[in-house]
């Protein structure tokens, strides 16, 4: 173990900006990581200190894009623009990323070594369009005698006693994109990403950046304070792709409506499932899906409904919220939350952060901590693997999932040594009671029972201190967790 370390931690030293993206994204915490660590952590940290309006619908248009590319990508593998005398402006940069992992987990019950990823990333833009591209392929070697997948997508084995090669491995393919036409006011964008809705960054209810990727098609209306996000996703019912079940069709309708206040911000979503079912009227963005899922068969849609406010407090902290409702009988029924038909999840948080400078050198310090609990049966739906709240078996929105109570606090830290050079220091802690009865699970038919919310549920906890140094051309990460779950991350990325 101290080897690979050592050798990890030489091989990032021995190099010394990661290429910017055309959207502010949610952070890649399973796979597809890059250079920088944590970068949605630091989003949330500059809205907690900045001026302005605070937009908190991700992924975004990173309006700087266009704007810094040559300064940010000019020193890419490869780097194509226009010349002067070229009718319309266009650039392109690729380069190469190679990544190197360590992965141990006694939730997986399997180390992962060696892991490598190796791909392209593409990104440029074209008069008023912009795109990207972060496509990668793996291979794995596993402990475990039947190997899980890390990040619970697909994957292969490949076994020496198949004739696939002699020897015992694991290999797929990921891949995120943007493609994107731009307006003054307006943006159409179709994607593989994740959507991240609210104010919250580990427990956010209606739409998490926990969640595993999927392929929407999004429309991002900015008027002055008001934003008006419609997007549609392709879900996949079952968590295994390969799967017979996932012939059948899951979508995803969801809007959010977000007024950005100098100092406050309320915010709006609301989301629809269909089973077996495509209305693409519920794309426009003025199509209220709270009213219009009284259209349509009950067996085979789902709605919710989420609000969420963050007020800024002298640019030093921020207090944030949200409650999301999946169902209810009626006002009163909530407020005696006896039965399983009255399904709702809420969240507390607040941050601290601030900037100063030591000696020349930019620190930024910050704290953060949530709370959120989940009814039983949210996210959940009358029949297993119809219209749940989720994508390939995991929640769309928190990541505990039904019948849960969790606590959130980190303690964090980023250092700029110089122009090209940072080092990040964060300790998280996470207190987690997941509940054990019917109704816990996310594939849990509905039924209507008095609920019991997290009865006799063990208390999980976690600490996981991290480190990660990132500079020009690679990056070295480490996440060590203990407690309930024990787990080990180690990653080296060069990127050129």
């Amino acid at each position: 173990m101290k080897s690979i370390i050592a050798c990890l931690v030489l091989a990032a030293i021995a190099f010394a900006e990661p290429g910017s993206s055309p959207v502010i994204s949610s952070e890649r915490t399973r796979n597809l990581r890059g250079l920088d660590y944590a970068p949605m952590l630091f989003e949330y940290h500059r809205q907690t200190v900045d001026d302005g309006r605070h937009f908190f619908t991700y992924p975004r248009r990173d309006t700087t894009f266009q704007k810094d590319f040559y300064k940010n990508h000019k020193k890419s593998m490869a780097f194509f623009e226009s010349d002067s005398n070229y009718s319309h402006k266009f650039a392109i940069a690729v380069s190469p990323l190679i990544g190197i992992d360590y992965k141990s987990s006694s939730a997986l019950g399997d180390t992962i070594w060696p892991a490598i990823d190796a791909g392209l990333f593409i990104r440029g833009f074209a008069d008023s369009l912009d795109f990207d591209l972060d496509a990668r392929i793996y291979s794995e070697g596993h402990a475990a005698k039947k190997p899980k997948s890390y990040d619970h997508e697909v994957f292969d084995v490949q076994s020496k006693d198949r004739g696939d090669g002699g020897i015992d491995y694991v290999s797929f393919a990921r891949y995120r994109a943007h493609f994107a036409l731009n307006y003054a006011w307006a943006r159409l964008q179709l994607a593989r990403d994740v959507l991240h809705w609210g104010p919250g960054y580990y427990n956010n209810l209606s739409l998490n950046q926990y969640a595993l990727p999927y392929n929407m098609l999004s429309l991002d209306l900015t008027f002055g304070p008001l934003r008006i996000y419609s997007v549609y996703a392709d879900l996949r019912v079952t968590s295994w792709s390969y799967s017979k079940d996932n012939l059948n069709d899951r979508n995803l309708y969801a809007h959010r409506y977000e007024l950005a206040l100098k100092n406050f911000t309320f915010g709006i979503s609301e989301l629809q499932i269909l089973y077996n079912e495509n209305k693409p009227w519920l794309f426009v963005p003025v199509a209220p899906l709270f009213i219009e899922k009284g259209n349509y068969s009950e067996r085979v849609n789902n709605g919710a409904l989420a609000v969420d406010m963050n007020v800024q407090l002298f640019k030093l902290a921020r207090i944030y919220g949200e409650f999301f409702l999946d169902d209810m009988e009626s006002p009163y029924a909530i407020y005696q939350n006896r039965y399983s038909n009255n399904r709702w999840a809420a969240m507390l948080g607040f941050q601290v952060a601030h900037d100063l400078e030591i000696k020349g050198k930019e620190l930024q310090l910050g704290t953060i901590a949530e709370i959120a609990r989940v009814e039983p049966y949210t996210y959940c739906h009358y029949d297993t693997a119809q219209a749940q709240i989720a994508h390939l078996g995991l929640p769309l929105g928190n990541p505990n999932g039904p019948n849960s109570l969790a606590i959130d606090w980190t303690v964090y830290s980023r250092l700029f040594w110089n122009s090209s050079m940072k080092f990040f220091f964060g300790l998280h802690n996470k207190w987690l009671w997941k509940g054990i009865d019917y109704g816990s699970k996310i594939e849990d038919p509905y039924k209507t029972v008095e609920k019991k919310f997290i009865d006799k549920a063990p208390l999980q906890y976690t600490i996981t201190p991290s480190i990660s140094y990132s500079g020009r051309n690679a990056s070295f990460e480490m996440e060590l967790t203990f407690g309930k779950i024990r787990a080990y991350f180690l990653r080296t990325t060069f990127y050129w």
